[in-house]
């Protein structure tokens, strides 16, 4: 919904609202009137402008050309694709189509395309046509959704549609409808300087481009400059400072454009182009988007050690295949001289620190333990570069004293009664106990379902031995004991 002359309106529905009488510029006190139950939430035109830009640009793997025509009233939105010499690859126009239409499908739009040798054509294809049979044009009859009109044919088959397929304004639709004029044929035929004198010359236009008497002029999207700077030799580079040197140039050529939009490069691929025809790569990341040049060139020396440069290098690229928005941000403000970072910049220099050492030492090489919400011991750690979506709390919850070393569940020898047993063999050794403490019952979470075992639930026991060592003991299913931690 949006608000508009001081109302709220509906600014667009889906099928479902359609089905129950509910439609775009409804406003919002008579559609609930209609159907109480109706959901809405605010509309963002931002948004929906930028997702559709998004569209445009997915939409260059089918042709480098292509433009956004803009959200209509309704909600509805338009793309411009311009396949010329194009749908040969993709086993011609209604496999192209077919194609397009399918996976738009899949991403959940409802769609419907036309293809036509004019703009206007298409355009009243996809919206009047579409899925109709006439004009369809498909072997197979899988046209559903598809309009495409055969070649020269758009003049035979617009005649029969109303004028509304013509991208009339709505004032001049309407002027023409109080004049009788409800279909395209019937503009067609009047003269054309009354009609101009009438209506202006926006109706004649619309009518001469749709049938390809009048060409419209095509402005296809500006294509999006890659991340990627180009640095050639005048003569072949083989040190490795000479290549570190190079790096550091190629990182303060992109950061200029990283400031200006505000992003941060998250992963970062070196090509180095030898003499004789072979590419030398190397791929870094980063942990959090950065764009200081000089710590993203230091990331790159952790990984030529070893470098053979054969004959010499001629020349080298820097590409950023990741990039993340970064917003500026204030760090040592109140900092006096002399005085500790305060905690952003330390945060920054600590991941700066580990991006270093991951790159020397490998992924798997630097890892950071956080606690996941789970009572089970073994499944309350995870690793926080692993966690899905950074949904590991920040931090420890509060529990029952835990075992600094934890270790999987090893069965024990009870070697007398008790609870805990007052002697069990573990490792081959004799355990006397000494002092003991718990019971403490863990038991997984009760949403994931019915427990298995009536025994699933554990019972923990902290020992300590006569020699001072202390244990984690618990007893699990068929009341038999485990130890799974040490104390220190």
């Amino acid at each position: 919904m949006a608000e508009a002359a001081g109302t709220l309106r509906l600014h667009a529905v889906n099928g479902a609202a359609e089905a129950v009488g509910v439609f775009p510029a409804m406003p919002l006190a008579d559609a609930r009137a209609v159907f109480p139950a109706l959901k809405v939430t605010e509309a963002d035109p931002e948004d929906d402008a930028a997702a559709l830009e998004t569209l445009a640009q997915w939409a260059t793997r089918y042709t480098p050309w292509t433009a956004v025509e803009g959200i209509a009233p309704g909600g509805g939105a338009g793309l411009w694709l311009d396949v010329t010499g194009c749908a040969h690859l993709f086993g011609g126009e209604a496999a192209l189509a077919r194609d397009l239409r399918d996976r738009l499908t899949g991403f959940g739009f409802a769609v419907r395309l036309g293809l036509a040798d004019t703009q206007g054509a298409a355009w009243a294809a996809a919206r009047f046509l579409a899925g109709e049979e006439a004009g369809g044009g498909d072997d197979d009859g899988d046209g559903a959704g598809l309009a495409l009109l055969p070649e020269g044919a758009q003049r035979q088959l617009l005649m029969g549609l109303p004028v509304e397929a013509l991208r009339l304004p709505a004032a001049v639709v309407e002027t023409l409808k109080r004049l009788g004029i409800r279909r395209i044929a019937d503009l067609a035929a009047l003269p054309r300087a009354p009609l101009a004198a009438r209506l202006g010359a926006e109706a004649a236009r619309r009518l001469d481009q749709a049938i390809g008497r009048a060409p419209e002029p095509f402005t296809p999207r500006a294509p999006v400059t890659p991340w990627r700077e180009r640095l050639a030799f005048a003569e072949p580079i083989g040190r490795t400072e000479d290549v570190q040197t190079a790096i550091a140039a190629l990182c303060r050529a992109l950061h200029p454009r990283l400031e200006r939009e505000r992003k941060g490069a998250r992963r970062l691929l070196l090509e180095m182009f030898r003499v004789d025809g072979e590419v030398i790569r190397r791929m870094v990341g980063t942990s959090r988007p950065v764009r200081d040049p000089d710590a993203l060139a230091r990331l790159f020396k952790e990984t030529l050690d070893g470098l053979d440069a054969g004959f010499g290098i001629e020349a080298m690229v820097l590409s950023l295949p990741a990039v993340d928005p970064l917003e500026a941000t204030q760090t040592g403000f109140t900092r006096g001289a002399g005085e500790a970072p305060d905690a952003a910049e330390r945060a920054a220099r600590t991941a700066l620190l580990l991006d270093r050492l991951r790159t020397r030492l490998g992924e798997d090489g630097v890892l950071r333990p956080v606690p996941r919400e789970s009572h089970i011991p073994e499944a309350s750690v995870t690793v926080a570069e692993r966690t899905p979506g950074g949904t590991a709390p920040d931090t420890w919850a509060a529990a029952a004293p835990r075992p600094v070393r934890l270790i999987a569940a090893e069965p024990v020898e009870p070697l007398a009664e008790g609870t805990p047993p007052a002697a069990f063999r573990w490792r081959r050794r004799t355990w006397t106990v000494a002092r003991s403490e718990g019971p403490e019952r863990v038991a997984p979470e009760w949403w994931h379902g019915p427990l298995p075992h009536p025994r699933a639930a554990r019972d923990y026991w902290r020992v300590e031995d006569t020699g001072g060592h202390r244990l984690w003991l618990f007893r699990g299913r068929a009341a038999r004991w485990f130890v799974q931690g040490v104390f220190p």
